[in-house]
């Protein structure tokens, strides 16, 4: 059976290339691999070698963001107007890029890849910015469109076809059931955070009839259920890697198939993750998913997940003792238990391979639970999503909100920005506090805490701390200077700066306002700790400017090193700090169009 593909229209995906052009010169602009320069009324890109040029106006505000106006984009070649195509856009560019002639194809098809998606997502339409304020949220989790904000290559999923982007995409909202494995015991490992046992996991994620019925189907083929553990896998990687890369420990029973789930669950941004939608009181389940993506396969590491729940419960007793973390409503939602299988071969090869993030899982814990009746949550992702018609998420909360612009932003920095500064300065503790990374509790439109998850794969210590061996793989030691860019980078840059754009351009909140406000917040902070001795400055002139489309260009295939990212990161100079002392805020304003 031919799967359709009629997203795929010549309207859909021109829609998608304005898009996507718009998003990489102002990102490659940023990034500063370009440098447009000054025509008429605007400005222009030559492409090198090329006879192409681009034009456009567009808003440039703090931290050299380019807001590009898609509207009036035009592409010349030859003096003569052209279609925008990401893809010839690239080829264009490449030698300024820096990419090299082997990777230029992959990269090249993960454009086409986030193009497809984009493609999908017009066509599919969605909720405007006012229906998304009230939506519930896994309605917001799959509205979303935009992947990673700064990421131009951002949705690549390579390896999902039409049909399995139709059913396990985020954006398609659709629910399946997830396989189930036994895994012989021998074989695979089972870790458990504080106060859960084996029994009691699974009597929360499966039914007393799953239970029985995966055990009598190993019985039914002559093994012991006792000597297995039982591993969600998602179906996808079940049908296409799984029963095939794994053919002979299926044929010697080390590993079983034992049925799908009675639960349905629903893919959220991060692809390979699922909330259970029957019983969204119920764990998430993160599986392996060896599909590639923005610069990753994403598998899941048996060696990494051995730790993981000790690292959870190391920083969730953190953050519940700290009395300004509490204050801020701040939280992590702690991955309870994990299990991987080690007992194929490619685990007995010299160095490690992809082959060996094949069948891993954890699970998760839901905040739905954790929420009273007054509250909702939303994906943080959406402070950044326009709706069809261009419309904003973040302005539609603050004019639903009631309340100044000023305030709800205050609001949103004291529930964001404020504990991450507290976890760095007081603990060396960082985060990856991207959108998709965070899950914000809003009371009547306005932010009144967060919960931060993926904690295992990336939460960092910054210096050397006195922590049991199951936690010391979280220990990554730097100077102040990049102790600081886990707020620079990772909040101000990788977050903030599209935010701020937002609420300018949309005439809510002048950005010189929205960096005043997160100048005061940093300093409120510093007032309520005097004794915090840290050496870190987020109040310095500058910071070193961190650049992660740079990473992917080096390497599509692995854009850092999992075991020493601060050696992988790739820097183009310095940036003005938004929150300088020395930067006059009052006035600042945009700094030109």
């Amino acid at each position: 059976m031919i799967a359709p593909a009629s997203h795929l229209t010549a309207e859909n995906l021109e829609a998608a290339q304005r898009h996507l052009v718009a998003k990489a010169i102002a990102e490659f602009s940023h990034e500063r691999l370009l440098s447009p320069e000054p025509f008429d009324d605007g400005w222009r890109v030559r492409a090198p070698h090329a006879g192409t040029e681009y034009r456009f106006t567009a808003t440039r505000t703090a931290l050299e963001h380019w807001i590009v106006d898609e509207a009036g984009l035009t592409r010349l070649v030859d003096g003569v107007p052209a279609p925008l195509d990401a893809q010839e856009l690239i080829l264009e560019l490449q030698p300024v890029l820096g990419l090299s002639d082997a990777l230029l194809p992959i990269y090249l098809e993960e454009i086409a890849s986030t193009l497809a998606a984009a493609a999908f997502k017009i066509a599919q339409g969605g909720p405007s910015a006012d229906e998304l304020t009230r939506a519930d949220f896994p309605t917001i989790e799959s509205a979303m469109t935009e992947g990673h904000p700064g990421f131009v290559a951002n949705n690549g999923r390579i390896g999902f076809g039409v049909s399995a982007h139709a059913v396990f995409a985020p954006e398609a909202g659709r629910e399946f059931r997830m396989v189930w494995l036994a895994a012989r015991r021998s074989a695979s490992h089972l870790a458990l955070g504080e106060g859960l046992d084996e029994a009691s996991l699974l009597s929360v994620e499966l039914s007393a009839e799953e239970r029985e019925r995966f055990a009598a189907r190993l019985c039914d083929v002559g093994e012991d259920p006792q000597a297995y553990h039982l591993l969600p896998v998602h179906p996808w990687q079940w049908d296409n890697r799984i029963a095939v890369t794994f053919a002979p420990d299926i044929a010697r029973r080390d590993l079983v198939l034992i049925g799908e789930s009675e639960d349905e669950y629903r893919a959220q941004q991060s692809v390979r993750t699922m909330l259970n939608v029957t019983h969204p009181n119920r764990h998430y389940v993160k599986t392996a998913l060896s599909v590639q993506n923005m610069g990753f396969l994403r598998g899941l590491s048996p060696a990494y997940m051995r730790v993981t729940p000790a690292i959870n419960d190391w920083v969730a007793d953190l953050v519940a003792s700290d009395e300004t973390l509490r204050e801020s409503g701040f939280r992590v939602l702690r991955e309870r238990a994990s299990i991987g299988y080690t007992g194929d071969p490619y685990h007995r090869t010299p160095s490690s391979s992809t082959h060996r993030k094949m069948l891993a899982a954890l699970w998760r814990e839901s905040p739905v639970p954790l929420v009273s009746e007054s509250e909702r949550l939303a994906t943080m992702a959406s402070l950044l999503h326009r709706d069809p018609s261009g419309a904003s998420v973040a302005t539609a909360l603050i004019r639903a909100s009631g309340i100044p612009a000023a305030e709800w932003v205050r609001a949103y920095l004291r529930a964001y920005l404020r504990p991450l500064v507290h976890c760095l300065l007081a603990h060396d503790l960082a985060f990856m506090p991207h959108g998709e990374n965070l899950i914000l509790i809003l009371e009547e439109h306005v932010p009144t805490g967060v919960f931060m998850k993926d904690i295992g794969e990336e939460v960092a210590l910054l210096a050397e701390r006195s922590v049991t061996d199951d936690v010391r793989r979280i220990i990554s030691p730097v100077d102040d200077q990049e102790k600081a860019l886990a707020i620079f980078t990772d909040v101000f840059d990788g977050v903030l700066r599209h935010l701020a754009g937002i609420l300018h351009v949309d005439g809510t909140l002048p950005e010189s306002e929205f960096w005043r406000i997160a100048a005061e917040t940093v300093d409120e902070h510093a007032a309520e700790h005097p004794d915090l001795d840290s050496l870190v400055d987020l109040r310095a002139d500058t910071f070193a400017h961190s650049c992660l489309n740079r990473l992917q260009l080096r390497n599509t295939l692995q854009m850092v090193d999992l075991t020493d990212q601060s050696a992988s990161l790739i820097y183009a100079g310095t940036l003005d700090n938004p929150i300088a002392r020395a930067r006059t805020l009052a006035g600042a304003g945009s700094v030109g169009v």
